[in-house]
Order: C-alpha cells, then structure tokens, then sequence
C-alpha cells in the first residue's frame, strides 16, 4: 500500500543504541496515532504511528497506518493511481472490504480480510490499489517493512498467504509473517519479523511465548487492550523493547478486543523515508523520483489502471537530519 501524502515529511532514521541492563523490567511505550489526510476533501484519513518523533522503527517495520472503518458511500474509498515504491516490502492486511491490485511485476490480486498480500520494490516497483464496487466498508492497516542494506535492491516480487487461525486462550491469532503461537508463516522476508493479528474474546488473558531477540509492537484495532502491564486504547501502539521472552496480553472488557502484534530485531542501519522511497542517502531519495517523474523503466508500468500515474510531490527543502530510536532500555 501507499502514502499519498500530498507533502511528505523527510525522514533519516538510525539504529538504536544499546539495551538497559539486564533484569530490567519490560516497560511498554505507549505511541499515540495522529491523523494524516490522504488527498483532497473526500480521501480517507488514516491513524499513523509508525514513523513519529519519538520512535521511528520496531525492527525492521517502518511505517504503520490504521484507517477505517471507513464508509465508502461517504468517501469514496481507495483509488490510488500508479505509484512507485524503493528499498521496501509492504504488508496490505484488511479487516473488512476489498482492494484489487495490480503492479508492474504483473500481479492482479485483491486483497481481503484475513489474507496477506506482499510487495517487494526494492530496486523499484510501482503498483495500483482500488476498492471494488462490492466493498461497504473499508478497514484495516498497511505496514511498511525497511530491506537490509544487502538487500535494498532486491528483485520485484509479489506474495499471497491465507494463514490458518490458531486458538490460545481466549485468543484467535493468525500469523501472516514469521512464527507465533505454533503457527509459521511460509512468506520470505530479508530481516527476522511478525506479524499477526489477534482477536481477544472478552475477558481474555493470553500469555505468548515471543523471542526475546525481538523488538515488539501492538496495534490496537478495537476494545482496549493490556500489553504487559500497560492499557492500550484504539489506535494505540505499545512498544516493548527486547529482552522479553514472554507477552500477555488482556481484554477484561465484556466486548471483543482486536490488534496486530509486529515485531521484529532491532534494525541496525540508517535509512532516509521519503514519500513512498526508502533509501541510505538524501541523493538516493532525488534519484529515485527523478527516475520516477521521468518514466524511467526503473519502475515498470501497471497494467489495466484507467488513469495517469500518481506525480511525486516535490522534495523538501533543507537538508536531512537525522532520526533515530532513543536509547534501549
């Protein structure tokens, strides 16, 4: 999925410095979403918390959007023109609606509740997304992950995965990326991940064993819900540093409670975020819209869109400074 931002912030993200000491008890930090309209006065306005100014990564996911429920007779739902993507993978994951999908790799899927669709444009890919005529309502999140320098120009790929829910405790857990709960997602990434989302039946505790290698971080759909210790209301994302080998997780309300749990190791490398590039340096941000405003082949063409591509918004003036993590505890 995208970020059609009219006027996108520069981002230069750096690693994190080392953890506290040992025996620390885990602390969650509780990110408050802001609101960021996308496009004119009838685009949707999504919850973002991930990147802000006070943490930039959770390994290596490095962008987190929550939009929805969104009524589509009232906003006219996603239509997002060709537009292209550098140095990243991203995660489309719905709770209601349908968005069909096309990109330059030639992929035409559409992307429904419960199933993961994942893109790779690492060295470029550009790709379309539109709500069907079917979709009511629209809901759900899109996550970016950040490639690893060796990584960064990797090939155009595209990966479809209908994980199998699993049940623990009074939780319903589907792991589209990496392991949790004794469920293994079959998707390759370039860093160690998670991602899952999980349902909480009212009055639920569940107790996960998690790597403790992992950075963690919870979205929270709907309800409220505890993250070790710490209340976490809609929209909210709780982070929890490594050094956990365990995670509980709390809905004492009476009404269900929803979230998705991504984590991951630390990321280790600074990276500049700009519009919908990811790159090591302000110049590789200016080339790779430079190639894109261009029409180099960099990006390929979408198929069956019946519209223009989406132009670049033009670049900020200044330099870059740097962003990174504050320091582990």
């Amino acid at each position: 999925m995208s970020n059609v931002e009219t006027n996108p912030v520069a981002v230069r993200c750096g690693p994190a410095a080392d953890a506290g000491p040992p025996g620390t008890a885990p602390r969650v930090e509780v990110l408050a979403p802001r609101d960021v309209p996308l496009g004119g006065p009838r685009a949707m306005t999504v919850r973002r918390t991930l990147p802000q100014r006070s943490r930039t990564l959770i390994g290596a996911w490095c962008f987190a959007d929550h939009y929805g429920p969104d009524d589509v007779a009232r906003t006219g739902g996603m239509d997002v023109a060709p537009h292209p993507h550098t140095g990243l993978q991203t995660v489309s994951w719905l709770f209601s609606g349908e968005i069909e999908h096309r990109d330059s790799l030639g992929s035409h899927a559409h992307v429904r509740p419960g199933e993961l669709n994942l893109m790779t444009g690492g060295h470029g890919i550009s790709h379309t997304e539109v709500s069907t005529p079917r979709t009511t309502v629209l809901h759900g999140v899109q996550l970016w992950v950040a490639l690893p320098g060796e990584h960064r120009n990797a090939p155009r790929d595209f990966q479809h995965h209908v994980p199998e829910p699993v049940s623990v405790d009074g939780a319903e857990i589907r792991v589209f990326l990496g392991s949790l709960a004794g469920s293994t997602s079959p998707v390759a990434t370039f860093s160690p991940l998670l991602g899952a989302e999980i349902a909480l039946a009212p009055g639920a505790t569940v107790t996960l064993d998690v790597d403790p290698a992992f950075e963690h971080g919870l979205l929270v759909d709907r309800g409220e819900v505890g993250m070790a210790g710490t209340p976490l209301r809609p929209a909210d994302l709780g982070f929890l540093d490594a050094g956990s080998d365990t995670l509980t997780l709390v809905n004492a309300a009476d009404t269900p409670a929803r979230a998705v749990l991504i984590g991951g190791t630390p990321f280790d490398e600074e990276i500049v975020m700009w519009w919908n590039f990811i790159g090591r340096s302000h110049e590789d941000i200016v080339r790779a819209r430079t190639d894109w405003q261009n029409a180099s082949d960099r990006f390929g063409a979408v198929e069956g869109y019946p519209g223009d591509r989406l132009p670049a918004p033009a670049l900020p003036n200044g330099a870059l400074t740097p962003r990174g993590n504050p320091p582990r505890r």
